[in-house]
């Protein structure tokens, strides 16, 4: 479980197919803090550290190992990840910590592609392709674009938006996302529960 709070930007070192899965090396400056089988969002998709690696110079841990199966990569962003990128990071959730964004499970449902961008001289706004299951967007409510809680503030018939405050600018991959970029969605899981009984009801 987490929070959707991002604490901060990896860098992938190296990508490996194996068979269906893929493996990816992470640098990040929380490695010294893994262990293994501990679970990481890697923008918003919850993934187990398989292996910890040290830098022989440094005698320090740097960087982690974790592996993507085909149902992950086909649902998310990740199967486009090459050495260099960068992705958001955070530690799954503790017991007893503020919980500063909202509840979120590190289990994305969908991609969708950035269609605008604005810098408003001091925030920027963010748009996106409405993804099919729209109705799970509600104005005002939560969303979780590549592991970052978010509030929707904007939303019609074929766009939804979020609006990015300088701080989430600055430590998160939004500094460095396009239009045309693909990102990461996961819904609020309580309007996915709503949607269910309802489903079931009717």
């Amino acid at each position: 479980m987490f929070t959707g709070i991002v604490e901060e930007i990896g860098t992938v070192l190296s990508v490996q197919d194996h068979g269906t899965n893929r493996e990816l090396e992470i640098e990040a400056r929380m490695a010294p803090g893994l262990k293994i089988d501990q679970s990481v969002s890697h923008n918003g998709v919850c993934l187990t550290v398989v292996e910890l690696f040290t830098d022989p110079v440094r005698m320090a841990t740097t960087g982690y190992r974790v592996t993507a199966v085909q149902e992950t990569l086909e649902r998310s962003n990740l199967g486009t990840l090459k050495a260099g990128d960068t992705v958001n990071l955070e530690r799954c959730l503790r017991i007893g910590d503020r919980l500063d964004g909202h509840m979120v499970q590190g289990h994305v449902d969908t991609t969708v592609r950035c269609s605008d961008v604005q810098d408003w001289d001091g925030s920027w706004s963010y748009s996106f392709e409405l993804p099919e299951q729209a109705n799970l967007l509600v104005q005002k409510g939560s969303v979780c674009i590549n592991g970052v809680s978010l509030t929707v503030a904007s939303l019609d018939e074929r766009t939804f938006g979020v609006a990015i405050i300088p701080y989430t600018y600055e430590h998160t991959t939004f500094r460095s996302l396009k239009v045309g970029d693909r990102v990461n969605i996961e819904f609020d899981v309580l309007g996915k529960y709503v949607e269910r009984m309802l489903a079931l009801k009717a």
